[in-house]
């Protein structure tokens, strides 16, 4: 086939190998070159890093391909390339330049060319392939239907198109004769979901492949009102091929409206491709969430996450394998209590590596299949948030509080890990960072809380610095090692802020107790816990308790509401993100009502929830004293804006200084990068004014 490009506006084509450069394009993203001032974080430095992900290993185990995100804030958009390297780091080669970003790149056609996803010249995602070196870029994909992610078969002679179909009637199909109308006409729930009303749902296409042209296109859920991955997180790990690429199994809520609202339960079927229908339900009687299934080499077993319990989203992840020809299930982690993801077949398949979160760690974990055996491989103060089978050894993507992504090469026998890619050494290497203390507190209870302590840079023990309690959301989120492009701790230190970050009750990597204990108790012992943490921290001479802030978002959000009404003047300045503020509003406003059922233990209206509603923040507004800042994007459909103004307008009435810091284009996080910078710029602004 011809070569199609992307764009030829300002392009360079190298005439032997029709390589598309377009980096003199005024429109090009790319690496950002900054000089960082004093050694310091700032809202702008944080912008300027390259943000590093998917991993994929060649089947020859040779070579990785990954991506990067660029942003850039005078054109406050992002760009994403494509880079390789081989497996030990070595000849790393920028293989696309483009100003249109190519995602979830995959090695296809047993690694002769690599696939991709990239609009063409109509805006419309579709699927391309190239050579390696990024040369003759050919588009597979035909017409004008986004292609959403896609799977190749392991002989690459089927491939699937995720699509988004229509899903239900709009007010035009109602009324033909109202083309213009906005109106939208609603009689069932799950109308929106996070972000976006839901008036499609994706589902999975299989096309057969010769190679040039995808023919013979089969929608798995054809007249089925079900998505297919499922939202709002899902992807192409949800969808697998058997290795013989004659079945598929793919995860599905086969539920609609207020039963979707309400359950959790997602199943993971079988879909036989030449007999063109679902076979079999290969989870059936399980009741919780059944999702990224994962076959063995040899197609026998089949792995997969699942939790235990339909309507608790944050459950246990428990890694299952079931024999494909018995249909026997055996729960590898029945006594491993913790969770699991990232799942990784051996290439003997006779063990199972993933990532699992423990006292603040994801680490990389192996479980042997035959004793049950587990064994944790890698250690250290980071997180691993993906990992990838690379002939003997690992490759894995770890982060820390102090550094965003990287790729690391890992002994599966030692443990040893060594880095490989460096996108963002030379701005790190401008970054004087503060130190990451691990200490561990005792509650009122009589148990032991992990609570991070962050310092500024160059910290003098001899002085006192004003003191920030982060409140963690979720509430299940682990405080983990995690670098955020938002709640970053390094930017908050740099600002000479100490930051106390604890993992209070109902956080994962503690075990499944100390995990249950938030539910329905939002206002007692994980509040608790968070008191005793910016308590025992304060009474070092260095923390000037007379300057001290809380700060949160989600459900640390609600953290912050509520400690206005109980802080007891610990704190003189709060900040409250997508917060919730009014629990019986919330209760009725947000989309997945298997959330507030499980966590806020049902509805208002019914007697044994009186204890959770008894702790809604609005209750206390004639308590609050302390100035707050409220922050909220109206496109947050899982805790409406109206939370957030509600709080601003009550602190207002008590005569209190508030600001409200409003994002009508932004859901339950901040993802434009000038919106970014302003956030950053308005809550230091605020801290500032209080806490020096």
């Amino acid at each position: 086939m011809a070569l199609v490009a992307t764009s030829l506006v300002g392009c360079n084509l190298k005439s032997k190998s029709d390589v598309i450069d377009e980096s003199n394009d005024p429109e090009y993203i790319g690496r950002n070159e900054i000089k960082v001032e004093n050694g310091r974080m700032c809202a702008e430095v944080l912008w300027a890093f390259g943000r590093l992900s998917d991993i994929q290993v060649s089947p020859d185990g040779k070579k990785v391909i990954y991506g990067v995100q660029y942003y850039s804030v005078a054109k406050n958009k992002s760009n994403r390339e494509l880079f390789i390297m081989n497996v030990d780091g070595t000849d790393v080669q920028q293989i696309t330049k483009t100003v249109k970003s190519e995602y979830a790149a995959k090695w296809v056609k047993d690694g002769e060319k690599i696939a991709f996803i990239t609009p063409d010249n109509n805006d419309v995602m579709q699927l391309w392939e190239m050579n390696a070196d990024g040369s003759q870029r050919t588009q597979i994909s035909k017409g004008d239907k986004d292609v959403v992610d896609y799977l190749y078969s392991a002989d690459s002679k089927q491939v699937i198109l995720i699509h988004n179909v229509k899903y239900g009637e709009t007010a035009t199909d109602l009324y033909p004769d109202l083309d213009k109308t906005t109106g939208r006409v609603v009689t069932d729930l799950m109308y929106k979901h996070w972000d976006e009303w839901t008036d499609n749902v994706p589902h999975p296409f299989v096309y057969d492949y010769d190679g040039e042209v995808l023919t013979n296109a089969r929608d798995i859920l054809e007249g089925e009102p079900y998505e297919s991955p499922v939202k709002p997180f899902g992807g192409a790990e949800q969808i697998t091929f058997t290795p013989d690429g004659k079945q598929i199994a793919y995860t599905c809520k086969k539920k609609k409206g207020i039963d979707y609202a309400l359950s959790t339960n997602n199943d993971i079927y079988l879909y036989d491709i030449a007999a063109g229908k679902t076979i079999k339900n290969l989870t059936d009687s399980m009741m919780g969430y059944d999702i990224n299934p994962v076959f063995s080499h040899d197609g026998t077993m089949m792995a997969w996450e699942s939790m235990e319990h339909d309507g608790y989203e944050s459950d246990k992840n428990r890694l299952f394998i079931q024999n494909m020809a018995t249909g026997e299930r055996t729960d590898l982690t029945l006594d491993f209590d913790q969770c699991v993801g990232t799942l990784n077949w051996s290439a003997d398949d006779k063990q199972i590596y993933f990532t699992s979160c423990w006292h603040g760690e994801f680490q990389i974990y192996v479980v042997d299949i035959a004793t049950k055996e587990f064994r944790t491989i890698t250690q250290g103060v980071h997180d691993y948030e993906q990992i990838a089978l690379a002939g003997d050894r690992l490759l894995g993507v770890r982060h820390s509080m102090s550094m965003p992504n990287e790729i690391y090469s890992i002994d599966i026998n030692s443990g040893a890990e060594t880095q490989i890619s460096f996108e963002n050494k030379a701005i790190l290497d401008q970054l004087t960072m503060g130190e990451v203390t691990e200490r561990w507190i005792t509650t009122t209870d009589g148990k032991k809380m992990l609570v991070w302590v962050i310092f500024p840079p160059q910290f003098d023990a001899n002085k006192k610095y004003p003191t920030l309690l982060y409140c963690e959301g979720g509430p299940q989120s682990p405080v983990s090692q995690f670098w955020s492009y938002r709640w970053n701790f390094q930017m908050m230190a740099a600002h000479d802020y100490i930051i106390v970050a604890p993992n209070r009750r109902g956080l994962v990597g503690f075990g499944q107790e100390w995990l249950e204990e938030i539910s329905g108790d939002y206002g007692g012992q994980c509040m608790t816990d968070l008191f005793t943490a910016i308590d025992t921290v304060s009474l070092e001479s260095y923390v000037d308790t007379a300057h001290r802030g809380c700060v949160g978002a989600s459900f640390g959000g609600y953290t912050s509401f509520w400690m206005a009404g109980h802080h007891d003047k610990r704190f003189k300045a709060f900040i409250a993100h997508d917060g919730m503020f009014n629990l019986e509003q919330q209760y009725l406003e947000t989309e997945e009502m298997f959330f507030v059922n499980w966590d806020l233990g049902g509805a208002y209206w019914e007697p044994v929830t009186a204890n959770t509603y008894a702790n809604s923040p609005h209750r206390f507004v004639d308590k609050w004293d302390t100035p707050i800042m409220v922050i909220h994007g109206e496109k947050d459909y899982r805790i409406l804006a109206s939370q957030g103004m509600a709080a601003y307008n009550a602190a207002k009435l008590r005569g209190l200084d508030a600001e409200l810091l409003i994002f009508p284009d932004e859901n339950h996080w901040v993802l434009q990068p000038q919106n970014g910078v302003l956030w950053q710029r308005r809550f230091f602004n605020w801290l500032d004014k209080y806490l020096k």
